[in-house]
């Protein structure tokens, strides 16, 4: 029996391994958030803001507590410019949550059906009708905890109620306000209760009842989502967003 001569063993290479980054070398550093401004600063913010507007009003038509308390509930997920067509007619008929009632679901339904919604919508207005008849003799509650217990009535629906309504000086927060807050920065916070309860705490007593429709008309009109209006902005020289826009 002959000897068989072993074949050579073949060694494969190994595959090359993606080259590893150099040793020490940086990674893009992501931009890092300015701090707020401080309160120097702030209280001139809000003292630009009075001066230009005064008296600055909500956008949302009513005639009282309880058609601003319809509006404000009919503009989630919704323009103001559309909850005002819808509601222009149905407020000549029911101003009250009594009228609300004997005007009934389908009767409202068929006036705001050109809103996001309507028929959850039409749903909580007519509970939350039901609820002020029954339990506080048809008169809109000054009590942000007591509206948000109402069918789709949330912090901010309640705050924007209490304010306008009576006077009561709470920031309701909604995209606007939350964008101009964390822009500018007054305040750097994660979400629109954080932001309200900054707010709140740190916009001085006399700039506070208005401080709202201030920050939300700025970032509706001038301090806009995709491309703020900077170079128009009354407030430019102290705001410290690293991406302005020149025009």
């Amino acid at each position: 029996m002959s000897d068989l001569k072993r074949s050579p063993r073949r060694i494969s290479k190994p595959k090359a391994s993606p080259a590893a980054p150099a040793k020490g070398a940086a990674k893009t550093p992501r931009a890092r958030a300015p701090k707020p401004v401080d309160r120097t600063t702030m209280i001139e913010i809000f003292r630009r803001f009075h001066e230009a507007m005064p008296e600055p009003k909500g956008e949302l038509e009513h005639t009282n507590p309880y058609t601003l308390l319809v509006a404000v509930a009919l503009s989630a997920q919704a323009t103001d410019v559309g909850v005002n067509k819808a509601t222009r007619e149905l407020f000549r008929i029911a101003d009250t949550p009594q009228k609300m009632l004997a005007l009934g679901e389908d009767g409202l339904k068929a006036h705001i059906k050109s809103l996001n919604f309507f028929n959850t919508k039409a749903k909580h207005v007519i509970a939350f009708s039901r609820r002020l008849v029954e339990e506080f003799g048809g008169e809109v509650p000054n009590s942000v905890e007591i509206l948000e217990s109402f069918p789709g009535v949330g912090r901010k629906t309640a705050s924007v109620v209490v304010n306008i309504a009576f006077g009561d000086p709470r920031v309701a927060v909604d995209t606007h306000i939350f964008r101009v807050t964390n822009r500018i920065p007054l305040a750097v916070t994660r979400t629109p209760l954080d932001t309200q309860v900054a707010l709140e705490a740190l916009i001085r007593d006399e700039y506070r009842l208005h401080a709202h429709h201030w920050l939300i008309l700025h970032g509706r009109y001038v301090c806009k989502a995709r491309k703020p209006e900077c170079w128009r902005c009354p407030i430019s020289d102290l705001c410290r967003y690293p991406d302005k826009t020149l025009g």
